[in-house]
Formats: structure tokens, C-alpha cells, sequence
């Protein structure tokens, strides 16, 4: 399954990336594996879905913004795209 490229931007104090997949029920299979990796972390990203669209913002609230453990997470975000 392949998204379309783009990278992560630093915005409002989050990593945000927006992936775009073939089908809604592709998008939608994308927000589970990220799900099963937020639980598994107990890190829980902001997510947003538009049809094939979806976009996912990684921060860390009690730090105040973007920590390595975002960073981290959000490369992994990109393998499950």
C-alpha cells in the first residue's frame, strides 16, 4: 500500500504529516495500525480522516511540544502507510 510522499512538518508544536491512500478502506486500515502503535506505546497521536486523506499530528503534551519519542513514532507511522 503506498501513500502519497511528503514529509513531517514542525507545526503548532507537533510532527504532522498527511498521508493519502488508495480507498477510505485503506485510510481507514492505516488508522488501526497506528492505533495498535499508540496503545502499545501508551502515545496516543491527534488523527484526522477525509475520505483518503489522513492526517496524523505526534506531540507530547506534557512536554510542551515535540520530544524524540515523537520523532521515533512518527517514523514508524511512515512503515505502516
Amino acid at each position: 500500500m503506498a501513500a502519497e510522499a511528503s514529509v513531517w512538518q514542525e507545526r503548532d508544536g507537533a510532527l504532522e504529516r498527511t498521508f493519502e491512500l488508495p480507498s477510505f478502506a485503506d485510510a481507514i486500515g492505516f488508522v488501526s495500525r497506528v492505533a495498535e502503535v499508540a496503545e502499545r506505546e501508551n502515545h496516543h497521536p491527534d488523527l484526522s480522516i477525509s475520505y483518503r486523506k489522513v492526517t496524523v499530528r505526534w506531540t507530547t503534551h506534557s512536554e510542551g511540544g515535540i520530544t524524540e519519542r515523537d520523532r521515533r513514532l512518527a517514523a514508524e507511522t511512515d512503515s505502516l502507510a
